[in-house]
């Protein structure tokens, strides 16, 4: 499925640049694991943040495609829902479902614009990392809040600014600060970097546009964790040495303003003022 979402200069270079990114297969196009799968929600869910059982919850993977992230929550038993703007990415999807005779949909869309969809379409809505690749964040979570029903859930994963201010190697003093905090336009190109995605165009949201962006889109953060990636013990410059000092991730669940009526396998009735 497809959609008639506008295009930008912005986004068909990085429409581009995953689908050659899958051709290539460079990191974050390799499909789910056998081992993902043998107990899918703790995968992708060790803190426990959906409860235990997402059985027939209509779930949206947003920006997701890869074969990955689509793949797990089906076999969690999820109605799963794909959007990715590459083409490619999706047809990753596709194939991998096939092989292992899930069932998901798939919508090649941009994150910021998803008409397609209704109102409060959708109970659970997991955003993996790509926000960066937005230069306004808020229309993307406005589009969330739209398609999410009240009192949903919505799990995002965002690169932490500090981490794209950050050079990738350290000088002598340590990782410095190299890129302004307030900055308007794509951070410059990169190579050989894990931090960043080479070929993409990324930008920096800051800390009032992450997580405050969230809040006056109408949704309330219940918790924020920061995904462990450190390892003193390896090699200077490395990802591992880096995340020492820098932190790559943010991870943010929040709960949509409204009243709900469900919430994994008890009833609720709640309500909450954005």
């Amino acid at each position: 499925m497809t959609s008639g979402s506008p295009a930008s200069p912005i986004h068909d270079h990085n429409r581009r640049a995953w689908d050659q990114r899958v051709r290539k297969q460079q990191r974050f196009t390799a499909p789910a694991r056998d081992e993902d799968l043998v107990d899918p929600l703790k995968t992708v869910d060790a803190v426990g943040w959906l409860g235990g059982d997402i059985r027939g919850r209509r779930l949206l993977c947003l920006a997701a495609g890869g074969g990955k992230h689509g793949l797990i929550y089906a076999a969690a038993g999820a109605d799963v829902t794909v959007v990715d703007i590459s083409a490619a990415m999706l047809e990753l999807d596709r194939e991998v479902a096939r092989q292992r005779k899930l069932q998901l949909r798939t919508v090649e869309a941009s994150m910021d614009h998803m008409p397609m969809f209704a109102a409060g379409q959708f109970e659970i809505v997991i955003h993996p990392v790509s926000t960066c690749y937005v230069p306004e964040i808020e229309p993307v979570y406005r589009e969330v809040a739209r398609v999410t029903q009240p009192g949903g859930l919505y799990i995002s994963q965002h690169k932490q600014p500090g981490s794209l201010q950050a050079e990738v190697q350290p000088s002598a003093i340590g990782y410095e600060l190299a890129e302004p905090y307030y900055r308007t336009g794509p951070l410059p190109p990169v190579v050989g970097s894990l931090h960043r995605e080479e070929g993409t165009l990324e930008f920096l949201h800051r800390w009032d546009q992450l997580l405050g962006g969230i809040c006056r889109a109408g949704f309330l953060i219940e918790d924020l964790t920061e995904p462990m990636h450190a390892d003193r013990a390896s090699e200077l410059g490395s990802f591992g040495h880096r995340s020492c000092y820098v932190p790559p991730y943010v991870r943010v669940k929040a709960r949509r303003g409204g009243e709900t009526a469900s919430a994994g396998s008890e009833t609720h009735r709640r309500v909450w003022t954005p």
